[in-house]
């Protein structure tokens, strides 16, 4: 959260140095801002206090404002994200029975579209971090995670038992659910080795509301299931079920395996592969938006004239390149 402070005292300084009416002037020409009990506060000591305090932050806030305004426009996929960022928020806060609004005065914010303004920044941060983190993608990298990552899919069928819970449950309750729904489970594997059919059974037993209609039936796609599904239907031949349950987190799975799809060319998903390498790398270095900042700010050739702002900035880059490289 931007602090609030920081920015007004700018603008105050701002103010005071371009010149503003009423304002009270010393002999030496320093603009006071502040008066009490005869000390005068300039606009020069308060400049001084906020570059010491956090100066170079603001100034660097600025400025990655004006280049990723200059960068993206914003766009409807902008404006989207930050309402359902904001919505999300919004869910969050009333579940807890606080109020959004307050949150957001707490926080700095006057009034939810400046928050949603802050929102389309971080969008847009978003979009640079991505854009930086591909063009430092090798070929190497990519066939590696292509040979490692990237099957065929797989079509199948399954049915799911889901244990009860609730909040109020103890834990020998939950325990004693669990226990329960893997009986049903066993129940329903033998009800398939002894011939019933198995889309009849999904139809009638599945909780997974989004198969159960179609008897069970889904495409599955490594790296957009759980892993518990993913290995067991991996290893299952094709026209074999699992005879055991199989337990994930959302209960216990009887799978069955129709067939598999060949391999895609590394060419035909080239581009999915470019997208989860940039998405695992964002997601295991919490430094790399920083560094696609300071690129960013490179690639526009930024220069800080102020000698303690430059020192305090240089500093903070200095930080961020040695954490990267222990």
């Amino acid at each position: 959260m931007k602090n609030k402070l920081l920015i007004v005292g700018t603008v105050v300084v701002s103010l005071a140095l371009t010149g503003c009416a009423g304002k009270t002037t010393l002999k030496n020409g320093e603009e006071v801002v502040a008066s009490i009990d005869g000390k005068d506060f300039t606009a020069e000591q308060l400049y001084e206090k906020m570059v010491a305090q956090n100066g170079s932050n603001t100034l660097v806030n600025m400025i990655d404002e004006y280049i990723l305004n200059k960068e993206y426009e914003t766009d409807d996929d902008a404006k989207t994200y930050a309402d359902s960022n904001i919505e999300s928020y919004k869910s969050s806060y009333e579940s807890y029975g606080q109020d959004f609004e307050q949150a957001l005065k707490d926080a700095g914010y006057a009034n939810e579209d400046e928050f949603k303004e802050s929102l389309i920044l971080e969008y847009k941060k978003k979009l640079v971090t991505e854009a930086y983190v591909k063009d430092q993608i090798t070929n190497d990298e990519i066939e590696s995670y292509y040979n490692d990552n990237v099957y065929g899919d797989i079509e199948a069928k399954h049915i799911l038992i889901t244990p009860e819970h609730n909040d109020n449950m103890t834990d020998d309750e939950i325990k004693e659910a669990e226990a329960k729904a893997k009986d049903e489970a066993e129940d329903l594997i033998k009800k398939i080795k002894n011939g019933e059919d198995f889309e009849k059974l999904a139809k009638e037993y599945s909780d997974d509301k989004g198969t159960a209609s179609k008897g069970g039936k889904l495409t599955v796609t490594y790296g957009d299931v759980v892993d518990e599904f993913w290995d067991a239907t991996y290893k299952l031949k094709d026209g074999k079920y699992t005879t055991e349950p199989v337990k994930s987190e959302y209960g216990y799975h009887i799978i069955f395996r129709e067939s598999q799809k060949d391999k895609p060319k590394l060419s035909e998903v080239k581009e999915d592969v470019i997208e989860k390498i940039v998405d695992k790398k964002i997601e295991s270095d919490t430094s790399l938006q920083n560094k696609a900042m300071i690129a960013k700010r490179k690639e526009y050739k930024l220069e800080i004239n102020d000698k303690d702002m430059k020192k305090s900035y240089n500093k903070t880059v200095e930080n961020i390149e040695k954490s990267s490289n222990k």
